[in-house]
């Protein structure tokens, strides 16, 4: 793992124990990676809670309750596919922060304003006024594997953003 993303994870792990959260995510394009990263960190089980790779949209319907309307009107690459991902990851847990993933990591797969690299990004945060998601959508260059470890590198970042500010 690089040293960016293993002082991300770790910075996250941080954030995390100190406000006494748990973390678990919803990984479609980058495949468990995101998982990985975290679970590097030594003592991550007192932070990360669990974690869902759903790659097909059936798994993403029944594991996540990602509605079947939704894919159908905005396809598994879409912001609102991610945030019902990752609202679905806490839902299904008993997560206070969640991170979802669901992109096009490529060689093929491009689709008209779809392009190769494009990846869908899902934060969900548990609060007393219950779940609020948000989502943001990012085009990363690179093969395969450069788009998936970016993306992890991404989502880590900016889960960091979203819980420091509080």
């Amino acid at each position: 793992m690089s040293d960016t993303r293993t002082i991300a994870a770790q910075r996250l792990g941080h954030l995390l124990s100190d406000r006494d959260w748990m973390l678990a995510c919803a990984e479609s394009c980058t495949g468990g990676l995101f998982s990985a990263a975290v679970t590097d960190v030594a003592g991550s089980s007192q932070w990360f809670e669990r974690g869902f790779v759903t790659y097909s949209n059936t798994a993403k319907m029944e594991q996540l309750r990602v509605g079947a309307d939704t894919l159908e009107r905005f396809g598994a690459v879409s912001e609102e596919t991610a945030m019902e991902m990752a609202g679905g990851a806490l839902e299904a847990s008993h997560a206070d922060f969640a991170v979802a993933t669901t992109g096009i990591a490529g060689p093929g797969g491009a689709v008209p304003g779809k392009p190769v690299g494009m990846v869908c990004f899902g934060f969900a945060q548990r609060s007393g006024q219950g779940i609020t998601t948000r989502a943001m959508t990012r085009v990363f260059e690179g093969d395969r594997a450069q788009v998936r470890a970016a993306a992890v590198e991404f989502a880590l970042n900016t889960a960091i953003e979203l819980i420091e500010p509080e």
